[in-house]
C-alpha cells in the first residue's frame, strides 16, 4: 500500500524502514540485511539522519552523562547514512528507494547546504527525496529556516522539505514564513505517534494544511512490549534504552507503565500480539502517512508487515480511547 506525500507528488510507502540503529544496535551486516528484506517484502521508504550513529550514542553518553564506555556495534559517526550509503552502492538500489534525512541544526543557508552535502556524500548519492529539520531551533527565524530548505530544493539536492519534532506554534510558524515568501513550503512532518505519545498539538495544522505525515516508534522504542519496568537499574543491555537512556526520561512514568499493563491485558483478550495491537492502532490513524518501524531484526518487519495485514476490530479502538479514563486496577483485570 502507498500513500501521497502532501502535495510534493512523491508516492510513500505505507511502512517505512526507521534506520537509527545502523551501527549502533546492529552490525553492517545485520543492517544489509534488513534493507534487502524490507526492499524485498515493499518497504520503499528508508528514514536517516546525519545524527544517528553508534559514535554519537557513545560521545552522548560521555558527555551528557559522564559514562565513558561501550554499549554500540560500532564506534563509527553518521554510522547510519554510511551504511545506507554503502548499500546502494553494493546493491544499486537507490532508484527504489524514498530517501529521508535529517540536519540537526539550521542557523543558515550555507550551513543547511553544507550540512545536506555531507549528508549526500556519506548516503553516495547526488540527492535526497525528503530532507527534514530534526527539531526546531529557536536561533533561526522562520523566514532564515524556509529560505534554506527552499534553497536545497531549487537546486536539486532534495525533492521536498519537512520537519521533524515541532510542535503546533513552531509548525505555524514555518507555514506563514513560505505562505509570505512564497517558496517551498513543508510537505511533512515527522512525530512519534504511539500510545503512550497519541496527542500532538500540530495535528490540526497538519490536516488544514495538508500535510504527511511519518509517524515514528509505533512501539514507544521498544517500550510498549512490557520488557521495562520502572527498575532503570534493570534494562536489559543493549537495548535502545541502555544505549541511550534518556529514552527512560520520555517514558518512565506511573501512567505509561499503566498503559502498558492495559495493552497486555487488551491483547491476551483478544488473542493479537501485544506488539501488534500497539502498531495495529497506529495504523488506524489516517493522518499518518506512513509508519516508520525502527526494526532490528527481520522477525521485526515480519510483525510489522502482519500488522498490516490485521483486521483491527473497533470495540478495541473504543477500549482504547476509554483508557486514561480507566482505574488503576483495570490494568490487573
Amino acid at each position: 500500500m502507498t500513500n501521497s506525500l502532501g502535495q510534493s507528488g512523491l508516492t510513500v510507502s505505507r511502512l517505512g524502514l526507521g534506520c537509527t540503529t545502523f551501527g549502533r544496535e546492529i552490525t553492517e551486516e545485520q543492517a544489509f540485511a534488513l534493507m534487502d528484506y524490507a526492499l524485498d517484502h515493499g518497504i520503499t521508504l528508508f528514514d536517516t539522519a546525519e545524527a544517528y550513529g553508534g559514535g554519537q550514542a557513545r560521545a552522548y553518553r560521555r558527555d551528557r552523562l559522564g559514562l565513558d564506555d561501550t554499549r554500540e556495534v560500532s564506534g563509527e559517526m553518521h554510522s547510519s547514512e554510511k551504511i545506507i550509503g554503502r548499500w546502494f552502492k553494493a546493491r544499486n538500489t537507490r532508484d527504489r528507494i524514498t530517501l529521508v534525512t535529517k540536519v540537526t541544526k539550521h542557523v543558515s543557508r550555507e550551513h543547511v547546504r553544507n550540512a545536506l552535502e555531507a549528508s549526500l556524500a556519506r548516503l553516495q548519492t547526488d540527492h535526497v527525496d525528503v530532507y527534514l529539520y530534526h527539531s526546531h531551533d529557536a536561533t533561526a527565524t522562520d523566514d532564515e529556516a524556509m529560505s534554506a530548505m527552499d534553497a536545497v530544493v531549487r537546486t536539486g539536492l532534495a525533492r521536498t522539505v519537512g520537519c521533524s519534532n515541532y510542535n503546533a506554534a513552531q509548525l505555524q510558524g514555518a507555514v506563514d514564513s513560505a505562505r509570505r515568501a512564497g517558496g517551498t513550503r513543508f510537505e511533512v512532518a515527522e512525530l512519534p505517534y504511539n500510545l503512550v505519545q497519541s496527542e500532538h498539538d500540530a495535528f490540526p495544522i497538519i490536516r488544514r494544511e495538508g500535510l504527511g505525515v511519518f509517524g515514528y516508534s509505533p512501539l514507544a522504542a521498544g517500550f510498549l512490549t512490557g520488557k521495562y519496568t520502572p527498575d532503570r537499574t534493570a534494562v536489559p543491555k543493549g537495548t535502545r534504552f541502555d544505549v541511550i537512556p534518556a529514552h527512560a526520561d520520555i517514558y518512565f512514568n506511573d501512567r505509561n507503565f499503566r498503559r502498558v499493563a492495559l495493552l497486555h491485558a487488551l491483547a491476551d483478550r483478544a488473542g493479537v500480539p501485544a506488539q501488534q495491537m500497539a502498531m495495529g492502532w497506529v495504523l488506524q490513524n489516517p493522518t499518518v502517512t506512513t509508519v516508520l518501524v525502527g526494526a532490528r531484526t527481520e522477525a521485526h518487519l515480519a510483525n510489522a508487515f502482519a500488522t498490516d495485514a490485521l483486521h483491527f476490530d473497533p470495540a478495541w479502538l473504543r477500549e482504547i480511547a476509554a483508557w486514561d479514563s480507566a482505574t488503576p486496577s483495570a490494568a490487573s483485570s
